[in-house]
């Protein structure tokens, strides 16, 4: 079992990721891929059944989906990032959206953070109305499970580099109640002039993101589907910004206070 070494953590405080190859088995991934084509009603086989770009799966529970979150090799990454205690366990990896190739605008590729609780006046039907605030209530981290081997044309994730450090910035003025989805959107021009990295990689593969990460989808431009989960970490207790023991903050806390100018 291997845990994150210090320069991992320090990149994952700068840049807001890290990238954990063979986090899980590729087996696992090739067991999960024989389960999502089932429910995708295409056939692996014959490409003229893949008519729509993007399909969107239910919350997955099986057997392949439930081991590979729970890996040692991910809880151990869990602790460092979060805190030992810190964080729920999962027992699934929630929804895939399966990218399939197409030149044809899916409508869903625009730069965006994870919200991560309803509001009073949030709509069940309308995610872009959940909220997100700087204590990341209800988050501890964005996940993406690759399933597929994923290359640059393969819809991988864009990912704008140290981007969550900008968005600490935006949030932490507006307290508990933090910004709904729709109204961060809207100030995340401020993070257009971020380098961007391609969440690449084999099946196994884990990208570990901070929750504030800016992130976007974009259309699968090579010649198989891509499947991927995009899971959140849960919290079992409240991220906290201001600790008694400065040498108990997780590298989540950090890198908020690092983007709010604390020390």
């Amino acid at each position: 079992m291997n845990s994150l070494n210090h320069d991992q953590i320090q990149q994952f405080i700068d840049e807001g990721f890290v990238r954990l190859d063979e986090a899980f088995p590729r087996d696992l991934a090739d067991q999960g891929r024989e389960v999502l084509w089932k429910h995708t009603g295409c056939d692996p086989d014959d490409p003229t059944t893949w008519t729509r770009p993007v399909v969107w799966l239910g919350d997955q529970d099986q057997e392949p989906f439930r081991r590979a979150v729970n890996t040692p090799r991910l809880h151990a990454a869990f602790d460092r990032l979060v805190g030992k205690g810190r964080w729920e366990p999962r027992h699934s990896l929630g929804t895939f959206p399966v990218r399939f190739p197409s030149q044809e605008d899916t409508g869903d590729t625009g730069w965006h953070v994870d919200a991560s609780f309803a509001g009073e006046d949030s709509d069940p039907n309308d995610f872009l109305s959940w909220r997100i605030n700087v204590k990341s209530r209800g988050r501890a981290l964005l996940m993406l499970f690759l399933f597929s081997d994923v290359g640059v044309k393969d819809a991988p994730t864009r990912i704008r580099v140290g981007s969550h450090l900008e968005v600490a910035k935006t949030l932490e003025p507006r307290g508990k109640a933090g910004l709904s989805l729709r109204e961060l959107a809207a100030t995340l021009g401020t993070t257009a002039g971020r380098s961007e990295v391609d969440a690449t990689g084999e099946a196994g593969t884990v990208y570990l993101c901070h929750p504030f990460l800016v992130h976007a989808a974009q259309i699968n431009r090579g010649t198989q589907p891509r499947f991927m989960a995009q899971p959140p970490l849960g919290l079992a207790e409240p991220f906290e910004l201001h600790r008694a023991d400065a040498g108990s903050y997780s590298p989540v806390e950090l890198a908020i206070r690092r983007g709010l100018g604390w020390r």
